[in-house]
């Protein structure tokens, strides 16, 4: 009896210091993980930052108009750099980059160095200087307003009837921005990711408005001189759900 005894307090004590090790065990991986995470936030904030620093300067010229600022600073860093966005009322503030596919910058910050958060890009299918119907930005959903996380707010509609206007600057011309609509969607909806040549606007419109969540009084009735700046990122609302904000581009 003494030894069966024996026996049962030394498995006792195995599976108590087993289970104490599986706690320190999912301590330690929780702690790493909490700062892994810090330091994806981090990188993406410091390279913001300094980016921030090389955005182009807007100025207007002698008769009111506004002169295309310039790109050197940024395309010395790198020469993908095909704009700067900015969105009013929230942190979406970055230069835009296109790969040779779409792949290239979606885990790769602007100096070409690997980064969970990515950067914010141009469909590998839009023309560089932004001059198609339809254009499609995409940037990757984080917390604490990084990259495109504060495309969430338009999803409030008091926000996305009140804070509907951004900035486009591009190598070559600046357009004003004007949030027409709010769509979510699958990401296998060739209505938004498929980017074509000679896009129908027409089409596009109709789609959008049978899609959004929310329209704009201003969304045009035809897509006849119009051009669109589409803005996604994923959300949890389904599997493979995209939240695509559309604006709408006026050259200035």
């Amino acid at each position: 009896m003494s030894a069966a005894r024996t026996c049962v307090r030394l498995i006792n004590s195995f599976v108590s210091l087993v289970v104490l090790l599986a706690i320190l065990l999912f301590g330690a991986y929780s702690m790493y993980s909490l700062w892994d995470n810090n330091q994806v936030y981090r990188q993406a904030e410091n390279v913001q930052m300094q980016m921030k620093e090389l955005k182009p300067v807007l100025s207007k010229t002698a008769d009111g108009g506004v002169e295309v600022p310039s790109f050197d600073d940024l395309l010395a860093v790198n020469p993908d750099v095909r704009a700067w966005l900015t969105m009013d009322g929230t942190n979406i503030d970055f230069p835009v980059l296109q790969g040779t596919s779409n792949l290239t910058y979606i885990n790769k910050d602007v100096y070409g160095n690997f980064a969970l958060a990515g950067s914010i890009f141009l469909d590998c299918g839009n023309a560089p200087d932004f001059s198609d119907t339809y254009n499609l930005v995409y940037g990757h959903h984080m917390s604490n307003s990084n990259m495109f996380g504060d495309l969430d707010l338009y999803r409030q509609e008091k926000f996305f009837r009140e804070t509907d206007t951004g900035l486009l600057m591009t190598r070559g011309a600046v357009y004003g921005l004007k949030v027409v609509a709010l769509v979510i969607v699958s990401a296998s909806d060739e209505n938004i990711f498929e980017v074509r040549e000679n896009q129908d606007a027409d089409e596009l419109l109709a789609f959008i408005r049978s899609k959004a969540i929310f329209v704009s009084d201003s969304l045009p009735e035809t897509g006849e001189d119009a051009q669109f700046l589409a803005l996604s990122t994923c959300s949890a609302d389904f599997s493979d759900s995209r939240t695509v904000v559309i604006t709408q581009m006026f050259k200035h």
